[in-house]
């Protein structure tokens, strides 16, 4: 079978291999080719039977132009860039990767955190500019450094990646409370489920670990951020679609919200005229939670099985029925 990637770079600019792929038939791939809708997509895909995908989107009318596709994998867990219902309509099987991320994203979202409470990057640079060697003291700090134990942890999604936060949480002290559609044990020897009413308003921290749907998206907003504590902190590096952006820099540079750190935007690429970038307190890294070499590795690793299921007869991990 012809097998296309059609923006391949950020999951493998060059640390990678793309062998697992090129066994399992004619392989070409792009680095880039489109982050919106353009006849250029179709016109890569060409008669290629297999399409791999990250962010570029799969519509309705490029099914329509490239009638040789039989499988769509995406580069990641989200599949949003892909129509699946006319992916469904047409027999296609939409397959993701699962569960890969857990680790480093999970991971990210406390190195935002503590990045907020002790500026490291900030004092890092100073000293290197010189302001330590001319400093009358032994020490110094130009930010108020904050001590997480025994405040609180609002997660809102409390799956896998959430978990895995959670634990962190709780071993520098912290109460952690959780929000999710569906409590289990494993997130109860964590954390206490409450509202989301309850967990902002009691949560020191909130960070977002939920996936991205119709009815949570600008799920903070002027309104919820009310409900939260004077002087909390915001992290998110789930989805930029979660938050209100403008109101997160009202509320920033109000100092209603102390802080935030945020590896996703509405718009990526981040458009200049972002809000946030000239927000107070607001760390902004280029949505790189999910990119530790492990992490994409994995992700090589499950697209390569999930086609190889597919050819087998018996797809695994397809999203759209």
């Amino acid at each position: 079978m012809r097998i296309v990637v059609l923006d391949g770079y950020t999951e493998n600019p060059g640390d990678l291999s793309w062998e697992g792929l090129d066994q399992l038939g004619e392989l070409t791939v792009y680095d880039r080719t489109a982050y919106a809708e353009s006849a250029l997509i179709a016109e890569r895909i060409g008669g290629a039977e297999i399409v791999v995908t990250n962010k570029t989107p799969i519509s309705r009318a490029t099914l329509a132009r490239c009638t040789n596709v039989k499988l769509i994998a995406v580069l990641a867990t989200g599949y949003n860039v892909v129509d699946c219902a006319a992916a469904r309509e047409r027999g296609i099987p939409v397959v993701n990767v699962p569960a890969y991320g857990t680790a480093s994203v999970s991971q990210f979202s406390i190195a935002l955190l503590l990045e907020i409470c002790h500026h490291i990057g900030h004092h890092d640079a100073s000293v290197h500019a010189g302001n330590w060697a001319n400093n009358p003291d032994w020490c110094y700090w130009d930010y108020p450094l904050i001590e997480l134990a025994g405040k609180t942890m609002g997660i809102i999604g409390f799956g896998r990646i959430g978990q895995a936060e959670g634990r962190v949480a709780k071993a520098l002290g912290m109460e952690v409370l959780a929000l999710d559609p569906y409590p289990n044990e494993t997130g109860r020897a964590i954390g206490e489920y409450v509202d989301l009413d309850t967990l902002l308003a009691r949560s020191d921290v909130v960070s977002l670990h939920c996936n991205l749907t119709r009815e949570n998206t600008g799920l903070i907003n002027r309104e919820t951020i009310a409900k939260m504590k004077d002087g909390a902190i915001l992290i998110n590096n789930a989805r930029g679609q979660l938050i209100v952006e403008q109101d997160v820099a009202d509320a920033l540079n109000s100092g209603k919200l102390a802080a935030a750190g945020l590896d996703v935007v509405y718009t990526e690429p981040i458009r200049p005229d972002n809000p946030l970038l000239q927000a107070k307190n607001c760390i902004i890294t280029p949505h790189i939670s999910w990119a530790p070499k492990e992490s994409r590795q994995r992700i090589m690793d499950c697209t390569a099985e999930n086609i190889r299921a597919f050819l087998a007869g018996h797809p695994v991990n397809v999203v759209n029925g």
